[in-house]
């Protein structure tokens, strides 16, 4: 706060402090207050808000443990947001440590600009391209049919190819954050490392991971809560069988018409989830001003 002071005056600085907080109170602080009050009343006709039965109440949010069907979808939603935060993680942790520590200035520059500029299309749009691709009969069962891998078509969506599109719709956010962590590790560490013999596997779980914590927790936390919240991803690559909890939340509000109910769904989905954020970062030993950076 003091140094936005220096540089900026104390006027110039009051005007952008004054801005960001009446973005966080329009944007932010606001939508969730309106969200608690819709979850915690009845829907009740326009006729009867303000009336004897306009009270506040649990009753839309426990109605989530008296739905079976409901309740088990939300718990998939979360271990399957947990399952494409580390796969995520898997496929982007190498990448990351040979941009960080073994690309040249060249190779860096072209890898960035191969897994930036698939981001500047709409998410719909690059969700769109992984429908065509995994279709019954699109260009994925083609080239298997055509090397003779498989005798007919399969069919990928559902709950693998949901779980495809979200691995890469989020790559971006899982594999920055551990480029710049793994980008400050010194090199001699990992030299000194191999001069005591450690193997390849000791010195990524001993030097560089622990080093590249906060940027681990950081691609995460992110991934895991757009995963959660994610609903173009399982709404056109899911199967009846595979359905977010996102979209039930969804129902609630554009075809049951209950906003009240939705709105208790969609409060607990965002409060277990912070819940596991906090978590697991106290068991990685991350606080959030590491994840701020």
């Amino acid at each position: 706060m003091g140094d936005l002071f220096n540089r900026f005056g104390t006027g110039l600085s009051t005007v952008f402090l004054t801005l960001v907080m009446l973005w966080l109170a329009g944007m932010v602080l606001a939508p969730n207050l309106m969200m608690i009050d819709y979850a915690l009343r009845p829907n009740l006709p326009p006729a009867a808000l303000g009336g004897p039965d306009d009270t506040y109440s649990l009753a839309n949010i426990t109605y989530l443990a008296t739905e079976s069907v409901h309740r088990v979808i939300f718990f998939k939603t979360i271990w399957a947001s947990a399952l494409v935060a580390l796969v995520t993680f898997l496929v982007c942790y190498p990448i990351a440590f040979w941009m960080a520590q073994r690309a040249t200035t060249g190779q860096l520059a072209i890898a960035m600009l191969l897994i930036i500029i698939p981001f500047f299309i709409n998410e719909v749009l690059r969700t769109l391209a992984w429908f065509i691709l995994l279709a019954y009969r699109g260009p994925l069962n083609s080239v298997l049919m055509g090397m003779g891998i498989t005798d007919a078509p399969i069919r990928w969506q559902g709950d693998g190819g949901v779980l495809a599109a979200m691995v890469y719709a989020y790559i971006l956010f899982m594999l920055l954050p551990i480029f710049n962590a793994i980008e400050s590790l010194d090199r001699s560490q990992l030299e000194a490392s191999r001069d005591l013999g450690a193997s390849r596997w000791k010195t990524h779980t001993r030097v560089v991971i622990p080093h590249a914590k906060a940027g681990i927790a950081t691609g995460f936390v992110f991934t895991f809560m757009l995963a959660a919240g994610s609903y173009v991803a399982p709404s056109l690559l899911g199967s009846p069988g595979s359905r977010w909890f996102t979209e039930i939340i969804y129902n609630w509000f554009f075809e049951g018409g209950d906003w009240n109910r939705g709105a208790a769904y969609a409060l607990v989905l965002l409060v277990l989830c912070l819940a596991i954020v906090l978590v697991t970062l106290r068991i990685a030993r991350v606080n959030l001003a590491d994840v701020a950076k």
